[in-house]
């Protein structure tokens, strides 16, 4: 019998966990992606592996995989995180019906539905202040601190950005410094950002205190300081530890208060500062306008707050 003619009769899907990590090995290994996709694929399939083993699902059916989703959002994770792990294990079994193994049981199972907005806030211009000014920058460390901080404000940079940033990557345009980066999901540097002399200053001075031997183009343009990896290439990781270690060191722990928080502060500045859509969209490097349109619309939200008119009626006598 054709498994896919008759769905009510499931076969039996091994769910021991060495079966289910083949299987996964066998899917990653099929799709054509980069090798840091696949292992984010990877990443995100394992607690439904471990859902799968964890519950002894022999014959896994719809409600199960709905099951599991409800299971990933008791866990507290983010609308955006479940989506994200519901998209792979769609694949996972649109790939098991394709090679005769499964019926594909979690076609259309969708994910969370996104919160309007954005999940991280951008820092007022005190908190900028407070936490530029509260950076001890007597330090290699605090030079470093600083120097990535302050361009995260200035320039709206991801944390993968400021990792992949070399040395070389400053350069000239029209006789003015910028930085050459490779973006999110790009594989060359094609995009750049403009550094002030207020952005590049704090750089330059780092690296003048950074090493005793000549720096080379390709030398990472923040190294790490750690005991294992000194001189090496930061983690995205240990930008978001810095960036969150010293709003701590000012008061501010929230968990909408991250390094993320510092791109959307540099966007949310360009257009309180008068920059158009169109060139806070250049700034945020936005695929889609819409997502520059959000900003704008925050800030015209606040500005033109019909509450503050409200107000203003009932204060009249």
């Amino acid at each position: 019998m054709d498994l896919f003619q008759n769905k009510t009769a499931l076969p039996v899907l091994q769910t021991s966990k060495e079966h289910l990590i083949l299987l996964i090995y066998r899917f990653i290994q099929s799709l054509d992606l980069k090798d840091s996709s696949k292992y984010t694929y990877q990443r995100e399939l394992k607690p439904f592996l471990e859902y799968m083993v964890q519950h002894d699902i022999q014959k896994p059916e719809r409600k199960d995989i709905l099951e599991y989703r409800n299971h990933l959002e008791a866990e507290a994770l983010s609308p955006l995180t479940i989506s994200s792990y519901m998209v792979v294990v769609r694949r996972f079994f649109e790939w098991l019906e394709s090679e005769k193994i499964y019926p594909n049981i979690a076609r259309n199972v969708k994910g969370m539905k996104r919160h309007k907005g954005f999940r991280k806030d951008p820092l007022s211009l005190d908190q900028i202040h407070l936490l530029l000014d509260g950076i001890p920058v007597e330090s290699l460390q605090g030079k470093r601190d600083y120097a990535i901080i302050n361009l995260l404000i200035r320039t709206g940079l991801r944390t993968i950005e400021i990792v992949r940033s070399s040395i070389g990557d400053i350069r000239q345009e029209s006789g003015i410094a910028v930085l050459w980066i490779q973006g999110k999901g790009r594989d060359v540097k094609d995009e750049f950002v403009v550094l002030t002399e207020d952005a590049l200053q704090p750089i330059q001075h780092y690296l003048q205190h950074r090493s005793k031997r000549s720096l080379k183009d390709r030398d990472p343009l923040f190294a790490s300081l750690s005991d294992r990896n000194t001189g090496q290439r930061m983690t995205t990781r240990s930008v978001s530890r810095i960036v969150k270690h010293h709003l701590r060191r000012i008061g501010i722990d929230n968990m909408r208060l991250t390094a993320h928080s510092l791109r959307h502060t540099a966007i949310t500045l360009a257009l309180q500062a008068g920059a158009t859509i169109q060139e806070a969209q250049a700034l945020g490097r936005h695929a889609n306008i819409n997502t520059t349109m959000i900003y704008a619309h925050n800030i015209s939200r606040v500005s033109n707050a019909p509450e503050l008119k409200i107000d203003k009626l009932l204060a009249k006598k």
